[in-house]
């Protein structure tokens, strides 16, 4: 390569200037890292010099090929000797240690010394650091290593290069072990270690861009986090509830260590986490579920990079859902083991998530701590809050938004939602929409998603199903007062409600299951068990998992149709199949009793559903057949909003022995009938809809009640 001029002399630099000009002028914080430079500057210029005297003729292809005489100089050069300080360079350093003195006691920061303390950097550690950093602050640099690797193409620093200007003996194992995978520079992810097939002096080493970025000034969060992470410098406001668990958690992260903090998604977890956040000692959150890193890096990569950046920042580290990460038996006990690896031994960090901690996960046990849902009061509370500043809500939208099972960042975002999209000036409804609209949308991938617009007016029923729904709405509404303050459930049970809707085809269970979503603002997720229901051993139970997983904390009503497809009577144990049908059954009901939705199975055989599954709902509800007055009703309501003859015979109509669901179908055949001949239904479109939808279900059309009414010209 290019042999640089001999030096006649080793200047030193001024004191305070950079020999980094391509970075620019120092910002504040940095100027420490700038000096050090200098006077790593100074030993390669050493080094250099040495090099020279030592060669032999000048040659331009030096670097790129070996001669006889270069393999002659070889052998006759003595090893790499450790660089000692010389007076100089003794100075240099002094003057930039007095320097860093006087700006900590100004208030700056040097950001350097902040990274060796934070990570207990030994002054070799720092030095290493400091070479492999140059040539990505000073091009110059890049020359100079390639000279002194005695090859072209290593244009950073090696190991053994690195270590010469740290004054590290090369065959001491304690230095070799400073960038070893295990040591603090490679494990903490600052130093890269490339190449590793190469021989373990000539590997090169670099800075990680985020944390050279760090070093100068950059405060901006690691790309891999964009869009998942966020810098808490205060607590959210209000003041989270649960005092003393926020206390408990200070306590047990006064110096350092872990906690789990488990509750289901409507909890206020995260808030407990963020509630740590001070300017002394800010909070990273990391949001696994992010969009952005589900498609993103591999997870291990992510997780790393939030550590790195929390203790960049001299952060409090806050990681979840846990369960955002895969569910696999090896794969989480992987990626947090390779998360508490990258982390200081001093380093906190809080995680969050909905299971109970698995002793497999890390071998460490965290500082576990429980997290119960907020009250309809605390709720309440945090609406008022959220809805500061909108008086024209401010009496009864928190009451009536409190039904909603949210956590308290779950209450700002959907209300900053509401304003930002009304211009500051949401209603009721609005903001519900809001609620909704942030939840759900990772279930829609295994449910059939509804927005709901039937009402109580719809419903055609006998008084005691129909009284029977509303029961069930308000058993809804109450369930905070009922099951939490009056504690009228065991604790182990969720606080969710469960009914199951039995009643033959078309008598208006699924009509039923949306008008309860749109009186209780909820979203409609239909689930078809049918469909859940696999044949191989253990995946219907993965199949329900996913599902009631994906439900915690959605805002919608689930609608189990065709649940005898799993709830069938359990059989006696005859062969496996029978041993693995009644495990899927037993499941399922496990995990309808801790689930703290709502929850409506519709069956068309409600007689074969097995005794154990009937108690453990909260109420069964049986939808019979119309008879002749409901079924009149029924006509009526289905042929009002479209045009039709004002004498049509409904009387006769209700003696067809028809659910309300075929009556329906008839009622939309007619219409499309008469459509085409661009008039009303009359009389003899319904007749020909009615003789259609009996021989669709396979019946008769009793003959004996022919309809009678006006035929009309050119039908």
């Amino acid at each position: 390569m290019t042999r640089p001029a001999a030096p006649t002399d080793t200047p030193a630099p001024a004191p305070g200037v950079s020999c980094c000009g391509p970075v620019g002028e120092a910002a504040a914080g940095t100027s420490y890292l700038m000096d050090r430079l200098a006077v790593l500057e100074y030993r390669v210029r050493r080094l250099v010099t040495d090099r020279l005297r030592s060669e032999g003729a000048p040659d331009p292809l030096r670097g790129l090929y070996l001669s006889g005489e270069d393999v002659g100089h070889l052998l006759e050069r003595p090893g790499a000797a450790t660089l000692a300080p010389d007076e100089r360079e003794a100075a240099l350093r002094a003057a930039a240690e007095e320097r860093a003195d006087a700006a900590e006691r100004a208030g700056e920061r040097p950001r350097l010394r902040d990274l060796a303390r934070r990570y207990a950097l030994t002054e070799a550690q720092t030095a290493l650091l400091l070479a492999a950093l140059a040539p990505d602050l000073d091009p110059r640099f890049e020359q100079l290593y390639g000279y002194l690797n005695d090859d072209i193409t290593l244009r950073r620093a090696t190991t053994g290069l690195a270590l010469q200007l740290a004054g590290q003996p090369m065959v001491d194992p304690a230095a070799r072990a400073l960038t070893a995978p295990g040591g603090t520079l490679c494990a903490a992810g600052l130093v890269e270690v490339e190449e590793a097939e190469r021989p373990f002096l000539t590997r090169t080493l670099r800075v990680a861009d985020r944390v050279t970025a760090h070093l100068l000034g950059d405060d901006a969060c690691d790309p891999l986090l964009a869009g998942a992470a966020r810098l808490h410098t205060c607590p959210p406001s209000p003041p989270v509830p649960g005092e003393p668990l926020l206390q408990r958690l200070e306590r047990g992260l006064e110096r350092g260590g872990w906690a789990y903090l488990q509750g289901p998604s409507h909890s206020a977890a995260p808030d407990l986490a963020l509630a740590l956040a001070a300017p002394h000692r800010p909070v990273l959150h990391l949001d696994l579920a992010a969009p952005a890193l589900q498609a993103g890096p591999a997870p291990e990569r992510v997780l790393a990079a939030a550590v790195r950046e929390a203790a960049l920042r001299g952060a409090l580290l806050a990681a979840g859902p846990l369960d955002a990460l895969p569910a696999d038996n090896a794969d989480r006990p992987r990626l947090l083991t390779a998360l508490a690896r990258t982390a200081l031994p001093e380093q906190a960090a809080v995680l969050t998530g909905t299971a109970a901690w698995d002793a497999r996960w890390l071998p460490a046990l965290p500082l576990l701590l429980t997290v119960p849902p907020l009250t309809a009061g605390q709720r309440t509370a945090a609406w008022h809050d959220a809805l500061a500043g909108l008086p024209a809500l401010l009496p009864h939208a928190p009451q009536a938004l409190a039904p909603y099972r949210l956590a308290p960042h779950q209450i700002r975002a959907a209300a900053s939602t509401a304003r930002r999209h009304t211009d500051n000036s949401p209603t009721l409804e609005d903001l519900s929409a809001a609620v909704r609209a942030a939840s759900g949308s990772s279930l829609t991938r295994l449910a059939r998603h509804t927005r709901p617009t039937a009402t109580w007016h719809d419903l055609v029923l006998p008084d005691r199903p129909a009284q029977q729904l509303r029961d069930l709405a308000d058993r809804y509404r109450h369930r905070d007062t009922v099951l939490t303050q009056w504690r009228l459930r065991p604790t182990s049970r969720g606080s969710g409600i469960t009914a199951l809707f039995t009643g033959p085809s078309g008598t208006g269970k699924t009509l039923a299951a949306e008008i309860l979503a749109t009186d209780l603002g909820l979203d409609l997720y239909t689930i078809n068990l049918a469909t859940v229901v696999d044949k191989y051993i253990g995946e219907t139970e993965k199949n329900l998992d996913r599902i009631f997983t994906e439900a915690t904390g959605v805002q919608g009503l689930l609608l189990f149709d065709e649940a005898d497809a799993l709830f069938g009577k359990r059989s006696e144990v005859t062969h496996a199949h029978d041993r693995y049908a009644n495990i899927e059954t037993a499941y399922l009901l496990q995990r309808l009793e801790t689930f703290d939705g709502l929850a409506l199975l519709t069956t068309n055989l409600g007689a074969h559903l097995d005794d154990a599954f009937l108690r453990r709902l909260d109420t069964t509800i049986h939808f019979p057949p119309p008879g002749p007055d409901h079924r009149r009703l029924l006509w009526q309501r289905c042929l009002t909003a479209a045009p039709h003859d004002p004498h049509l015979p409904f009387d006769q109509l209700a003696t067809f022995d028809l659910t309300g669901g075929n009556i329906r179908s008839c009622a939309t055949t007619a219409a499309y009938h008469a459509a085409a001949r661009n008039r009303p239904i009359t009389t003899p479109d319904l007749h020909t809809a009615l003789r259609d939808e009996y021989a669709k279900l396979g019946r008769l059309m009793p003959e004996q009640h022919p309809l009678t009414g006006h035929r009309p010209t050119g039908s």
